[in-house]
């Protein structure tokens, strides 16, 4: 009678190979997804890149924004809420306040900004306002009717109008005099940029716009239109201001958003490089410097 032979016997180790096998292509499949995740989309994969404004150095809380602050890069930025969070365009940052401390690299978000220093935690206040060497800040009064009814907010620019009562002797030949009597207005100031408001603030939001009226600090929210301006200007121009604000009626106009200056001044002005060049004004160096009276001769 026949017997059948004898199942053969694995060889020992044969089913060890295929799971080194297996272990190996695991390891590769995972690098594979690795790899895709951080080259080829940051997070996503095959995810967009989208050029975005993130902090070139460290800015601290309460700064206001200046363009050696940013720089552009490319980065991922997943989902349409992320997108409308975070800026394309460095100039959409600039003169905007910081609300937090900003380290260098950080993706500068619409939450971390503010567009009146007065929305920002007063904890801890900047060291220095923001001024060029060889600039002044000065606070002037404004009002509904004086200050574009509170649309004057931290970072614009705006021109000063000053209306003059002339009231001068002129001299017409040998022993003959003649009284002129009128007034006149024109433009004394343009792009004069604003740094500080009044404590009065209101209606100012954060650069998220989320609403919030302004508070002064103390747990009180204030409404109204703000009651001064500060702003930053040479010393010699400041002392004309002050001549201004104690002889005539000053009204100030806002500057659209598209005739700004590209970026603060961040160098002395020629015509007043320091605060000892300021010689001090009267109604003889403002109608020489302005021609107030011009206006009403005609000559």
């Amino acid at each position: 009678m026949a017997v059948a032979p004898a199942a053969a016997r694995p060889r020992p180790g044969g089913g060890r190979l295929f799971i080194i096998v297996g272990v190996l292509l695991a390891a590769l499949a995972f690098g594979g997804v690795f790899l895709l995740g951080n080259f080829g989309g940051g997070g996503a994969i095959g995810g967009p890149s989208n050029v975005i404004v993130v902090a070139k150095q460290s800015i601290p809380l309460r700064h206001q924004i200046t363009a050696g602050d940013l720089v552009t890069a490319k980065a991922s930025v997943s989902g349409d809420a992320s997108l409308a969070n975070v800026y394309t365009n460095t100039n959409d940052v600039l003169n905007k306040i910081a609300q937090i401390n900003i380290s260098k690299g950080a993706i500068i978000t619409s939450d971390m900004l503010a567009t009146d220093p007065n929305v920002v935690p007063t904890s801890a206040s900047p060291a220095f306002l923001p001024l060029a060497s060889g600039y002044v800040a000065i606070t002037i009064p404004t009002g509904e009717q004086q200050g574009v009814a509170g649309h004057i907010s931290v970072g614009d620019y705006v021109t000063v109008i000053a209306t003059v009562q002339v009231q001068l002797l002129l001299v017409q030949g040998t022993g003959s005099t003649q009284t002129l009597t009128g007034s006149a207005t024109k433009t004394v100031f343009t792009a004069v940029r604003v740094i500080g408001l009044g404590p009065a603030s209101s209606g100012v939001t954060s650069a998220a716009g989320n609403g919030g009226t302004t508070s002064t600090g103390t747990g009180v929210t204030t409404t109204g239109v703000t009651s001064s301006l500060t702003i930053e200007m040479t010393q010699c121009d400041s002392e004309y201001m002050t001549w201004f604000l104690v002889n005539s009626q000053v009204k100030y106009t806002l500057e659209s958003y598209r005739d700004y200056q590209a970026s603060p001044p961040s160098t002395p002005d020629p015509s007043c490089a320091t605060v000892t060049a300021a010689g001090g004004v009267s109604g003889k160096q403002v109608d020489a410097k302005y021609h107030f009276t011009t206006l009403i001769t005609g000559k």
